[in-house]
């Protein structure tokens, strides 16, 4: 009985804590997450809700919790975000699985502490991001910052370009994945100059400078892209 009742107490604090962590959850996402049937979590909510949880219900879509109720007053700016996000992704791929496992749980209590709009953009950039192996040799620049800001603002982006044939241009890009290999960045983006999408090295960037001029989402996540394209 004691073990039981430890479990679920744990369950409860995690479901908060996920509830916290993103805007909208459904039953079945808790169940499969949780491994408990959607009955159980049903209970959950309501043990949380009598708890004085704030817990909206959205019919159809899912639970989320009441508007700035979060856990206590820690504050992050969105670079600060965006930075925790992308050292997730990049210790995801540590081999010591103890060492991802700490990161990851503590990476989701730090998401419950951010700001609502904040938080949607951190998790905007979270699906946006992969880590994949490159044989390139090592290269560096000091775009990533401003090209995740404006990835989750959707801010039309100019920048100086230096292709492999040394050629310069300037372009007006629509910034919409960043793919980190194990030696460089790479930056996704729909190209105005060229009307399609382009990958961009970050170390052959010259010159950034994102726009007050928004664009409009593109309506494909990047696996579709990867599907279509390759």
């Amino acid at each position: 009985m004691y073990d039981s009742e430890a479990k679920r107490i744990s369950r409860l604090t995690a479901i908060l804590t996920q509830l916290q962590t993103k805007r909208l959850l459904t039953a079945s996402e808790l169940a499969d997450k949780f491994s408990v049937s959607t009955r159980t979590i049903y209970r959950d909510i309501r043990t949380l809700e009598q708890s004085g949880v704030p817990i909206v219900t959205e019919e159809g879509k899912g639970y989320r919790l009441m508007e700035h109720y979060r856990l206590p007053p820690v504050t992050f700016t969105e670079s600060e975000a965006n930075a925790l996000i992308t050292a997730e992704l990049l210790i995801l791929k540590n081999k010591d699985s103890s060492f991802t496992k700490a990161y990851s749980e503590a990476i989701t209590k730090i998401k419950t502490i951010l700001k609502d709009s904040i938080k949607e953009k951190a998790n905007l950039l979270s699906e946006r991001v992969q880590i994949i192996k490159n044989a390139d040799n090592e290269r560096t620049s000091g775009n990533l910052s401003a090209l995740q800001f404006a990835l989750t603002n959707y801010r039309l982006t100019k920048i100086t370009y230096i292709n492999e044939a040394n050629k310069t241009t300037i372009r007006d890009i629509e910034p919409f994945a960043i793919i980190g290999t194990q030696e460089n960045w790479l930056l996704l983006a729909w190209c105005r100059l060229r009307n399609d999408f382009r990958f961009f090295r970050l170390d052959r960037i010259k010159n950034t400078e994102v726009l007050t001029e928004k664009f409009n989402p593109h309506k494909i996540t990047l696996q579709e892209y990867f599907e279509q394209y390759y």
